[in-house]
């Protein structure tokens, strides 16, 4: 698929995103949107992880910034670093972009070689352990690799879900992210979620922190958007 413009409930700051990444994510999350197209989960998104060699065709040109693999996890364990090598390759074939990389195990960040500007992202939904959520590593394990990341980075919690706000905004403290995306469920999956009061607790611990936020849109179910 060529490069895609983002636009409804992506990231204001992105300008792009595009995937080389086929098959299923193996973290299997229940709020996954990618089972939410009108048709249910489109075919290039079935079946085993595999690169689409089409989509490393792809020109990027210069001047975006541009989500990579939004629609899958390059970072999972079962991804092959070749395959995580590859995609970065192309990336850096256009080094006038940047690039964002996202994914609910950062560990496997580790020592790749990315484009110059490049800000690297983690999923924490809540500090708790809800079962039958997702496959991915736990919070915690996430929360302890963006602490050490060095570099750009920022974390995203959305589908924000129901957490402990002190340990919660310890956790986000800890890591000290250039910026915090915070958005709530969008496709009715009834999740556990919080409060409007621990969430504007949250928030104004962020404050305190320095952390800029950045809402989405879909928050304003859960609580007035405070921007």
């Amino acid at each position: 698929m060529p490069l895609v413009k983002t636009k409804g409930n992506n990231y204001t700051w992105i300008t792009h995103a595009h995937t080389h990444l086929g098959g299923e994510c193996p973290h299997r999350c229940i709020y996954c949107y990618v089972n939410s197209f009108p048709f249910g989960r489109p075919a290039k998104y079935q079946g085993p992880l595999r690169l689409i060699e089409k989509e490393f065709t792809v020109n990027y040109g210069s001047g975006k910034t541009i989500f990579i693999e939004n629609c899958n996890d390059l970072f999972s364990a079962e991804v092959p670093i070749p395959m995580i090598i590859r995609v970065l390759e192309h990336c850096k074939t256009f080094p006038e972009n940047t690039y964002v990389f996202q994914t609910k195990n950062p560990d496997r960040f580790g020592w790749l070689v990315y484009p110059e500007r490049s800000i690297f992202g983690a999923t924490i939904e809540t500090n708790r352990i809800i079962p039958g959520i997702s496959g991915a590593p736990i919070p915690e394990q996430r929360m302890r690799a963006m602490e050490k990341r060095k570099g750009r980075k920022f974390i995203t919690i959305e589908p924000v879900l129901d957490f402990d706000v002190e340990i919660l905004a310890s956790w986000i403290d800890r890591i000290r992210p250039e910026f915090l995306n915070l958005g709530a469920d969008s496709k009715n999956h009834h999740l556990p979620e919080p409060t409007v009061e621990k969430i504007m607790e949250f928030t104004e611990k962020l404050k305190e922190y320095g952390i800029e936020l950045r809402e989405k849109h879909n928050l304003s179910r859960l609580v007035p958007l405070t921007q």
